[in-house]
């Protein structure tokens, strides 16, 4: 009997070991630069498609992106910049906007160019809050656009393959998809 309840033991120590190995997320909090690193273990090269918990619900979602298709979402946009190196097809630049009669003062892109959101623009980086590197260029784009004025979130990518995400527009960012290490 001692033999048994000890093998049982061994076998729920050895499952929750594995389980916990298994665990691949880690989440590293930056508080000096105010960024907030997500990273992965897996191999990301390889990555089709993203699930996460679905806020409070615990529940897992799967998100998934198809190329030449429109996305405004954190989760959606990230995705897509990690996985084809560019833009959706929704983002113009804000002089793209300005061309077709976007006031930014009048919040009137959605009436003038439906279904567009500003991105595509340098992010200067000056108060140098992500790391740099020689070379290194930024990008933003708008995040969670439904008209009028723009938000306050956005996705800021690197041309070396870092996606971060700011929701207070630029003071603090979440490191999405790359490695500040390389």
């Amino acid at each position: 009997m001692k033999k048994k309840l000890f093998s049982v033991f061994l076998i729920l120590v050895f499952l929750i070991s594995f389980i916990t190995a298994c665990n691949d997320t880690t989440n590293t909090n930056y508080k000096d630069n105010n960024i907030h690193i997500l990273k992965s273990n897996n191999d990301e090269k390889n990555i089709k498609d993203y699930t996460k918990k679905d806020g409070d619900n615990n529940n897992l979602k799967t998100i998934k992106v198809e190329e030449n298709k429109t996305y405004t979402s954190k989760d959606e946009v990230a995705l897509y910049i990690y996985k084809f190196k560019k833009l959706p097809s929704n983002f113009i630049t804000k002089s793209e906007a300005k061309k077709l009669g976007w006031d930014s003062s009048k919040g009137n892109l959605d009436e003038i160019a439906k279904g567009k959101s500003i991105g595509g623009d340098k992010f200067s980086n000056r108060e140098k809050i992500l790391p740099t590197k020689k070379d290194r260029k930024y990008i933003e784009c708008d995040i969670d656009y439904n008209g009028g004025f723009r938000g306050s979130k956005r996705i800021v990518f690197s041309n070396d393959s870092l996606i971060y995400y700011t929701e207070d527009h630029y003071k603090t960012f979440t490191l999405l998809y790359g490695d500040e290490n390389k």
